[in-house]
């Protein structure tokens, strides 16, 4: 059984950046879809980002397509989502979760997942 835990959270400006690190252990990362979700308070976690178990594949919800990118270490065994551009509409927990299913923008499709961090934007 693989455990997550997500670190690189904090507050930031409107405009700038941060990078949220997503570091396993308990097993190598390399057989594990990875994906990134959120949930502001009061809402349903949504999908952020998933790269695939090579990182020569991923995919990005719309609302943050061209600002964030998801890449992995393998080697490392983290994941990482850049995250430029930033918006108040960013703030939220941050979770990285592992599919050994395959990839999906769905929660139910990820059976491990990490703590969070809060990302906090400030307009």
């Amino acid at each position: 059984q693989v455990q997550l835990v997500e670190s690189g959270g904090g507050l930031v400006q409107a405009g700038g950046s941060l990078r949220l690190s997503c570091a396993a252990s308990g097993r190598t990362l390399n057989s594990y879809t990875m994906g990134w979700f959120r949930q502001a308070p009061g809402k349903e976690r949504e999908f952020v980002a998933f790269i695939i178990r090579t990182g020569a594949g991923s995919y990005y919800a719309d609302s943050v397509k061209g600002r964030f990118a998801i890449s992995r270490d393998n080697a490392k065994n983290t994941v990482y989502l850049q995250m430029n551009s930033l918006k108040p509409e960013d703030t939220a927990g941050y979770y990285c979760a592992a599919s050994l299913d395959g990839p999906s923008t769905q929660a139910r499709g990820y059976a491990y997942w990490g703590q969070g961090t809060q990302v906090t934007v400030s307009s």
